[in-house]
């Protein structure tokens, strides 16, 4: 299966073990940042609405803001800062909005990996080609007057196999970045809402 793999790569020239390794990449970081997100809690939003339950009804105070949690844990320390009396409601929602950017930036960690091999894929697949082509062209050039159409023809193909082979790895990792950025998104818009609810609630 290797040496079908290598032969497969061989093909396509530099370019294509350029492509094949910028897909290990793309799989190895998309893996992590689904474990990531998991470990964040991105998906986990009952723990942050049970906290928010027994904060408005008086039950739990002062929360617990050492959570794993994203939305817990920013909701437990704008609680936090809602028990401090020397905060006014304005000081309270400064410090969430600081909380939660440092936060949010963690959850966006490694997005730019993938954002930036949906540039680079496409870009490495247009070099092979057009190197593909200028040695197929090269190989016409020389060949004179006993030119091989059919030889041309598989020069180009060739040479063409590296582009798609690009484009084929920047199309899922677009999906994929456009979906991770849409759970980081869908979490931003929780926390706003959970600390304007205890912050309005409590005032």
């Amino acid at each position: 299966m290797i040496t079908h793999l290598q032969d497969a790569l061989s093909v396509g020239g530099p370019a294509l073990w350029v492509i094949f390794g910028i897909s290990i990449v793309l799989v190895t970081v998309g893996l992590w940042k689904f474990w990531h997100l998991i470990k964040l809690g991105a998906w986990n939003k009952k723990q942050a609405d049970e906290i928010l339950k027994l904060w408005l009804e008086k039950k739990v105070e002062p929360v617990d803001a050492n959570q794993q949690n994203i939305r817990a844990k920013i909701l437990g320390q704008t609680i936090l800062a809602i028990s401090d009396r020397s905060y006014t409601n304005e000081m309270v929602r400064e410090e969430c909005v600081r909380l939660a950017n440092n936060d949010l930036k963690e959850a966006r960690r490694g997005l730019r990996v993938i954002d930036l091999i949906i540039t680079i894929a496409p870009l490495v697949g247009l070099l092979g080609t057009v190197l593909g082509m200028i040695e197929a062209f090269q190989a016409l050039q020389d060949s004179g007057a006993q030119a091989d159409p059919s030889a041309l023809a598989g020069g180009i193909w060739e040479a063409l196999l590296t582009t798609a082979a690009g484009m084929g790895i920047a199309i899922p990792a677009s999906i994929l970045l456009s979906w991770y950025d849409s759970v980081v998104d869908n979490v931003q818009a929780d926390i706003e809402n959970l600390a304007t609810q205890a912050i309005l609630r409590t005032s």
